[in-house]
C-alpha cells in the first residue's frame, strides 16, 4: 500500500515537471488572421401607414335622474334594563406575609452517615 502511494507521489512530481517543462519551452502560438467585418445592407425605411379617420361620434343628451327620496328611518323602542345587584369587591390585604425562614442545617440520618469516632486521629 505505500509503495502504490509513493509511485502516485512520485508520478504527479514528474507530471507536473513536464507540464512546467512543456510551458516553459513550447514556441509562441501563432497569431489569428484578423476576421472580415460583415458588412450589413442598410435596413429598409419604415414605410408610411395611411392615417385612419373616424366618424365623430354622436352627441346624445344624457337624461337628468331627480334624487329619489328615502324612507323615513323607523324609531327603535327604549329598552330599560333591571338594575345590577350590589356585590362588594372582595377587600385587599393591606400588609404582605411574612416569608417562611429556611432552615440552613441540614438533618443528617443516622443509616447513612458513619459512626462518630470515638478517638482522634
Amino acid at each position: 500500500m505505500a509503495a502504490l502511494i509513493v509511485a502516485v507521489l512520485l508520478s504527479s512530481l514528474h507530471v507536473s515537471l513536464a507540464a512546467r517543462n512543456l510551458l516553459q519551452t513550447t514556441p509562441s502560438l501563432p497569431t489569428l488572421p484578423p476576421m472580415p467585418k460583415a458588412t450589413l445592407p442598410p435596413l429598409p425605411a419604415m414605410p408610411t401607414l395611411p392615417q385612419a379617420t373616424l366618424p365623430p361620434l354622436p352627441s346624445t343628451q344624457i337624461p337628468s335622474l331627480s334624487n329619489p327620496t328615502l324612507p323615513a328611518m323607523p324609531t327603535i323602542p327604549k329598552v330599560t334594563l333591571p338594575p345590577l345587584p350590589a356585590t362588594s369587591l372582595p377587600t385587599i390585604p393591606s400588609t404582605i406575609p411574612s416569608i417562611p425562614t429556611i432552615p440552613t442545617t441540614i438533618p443528617t440520618i443516622p443509616f447513612f452517615s458513619p459512626p462518630s469516632s470515638t478517638t482522634s486521629p
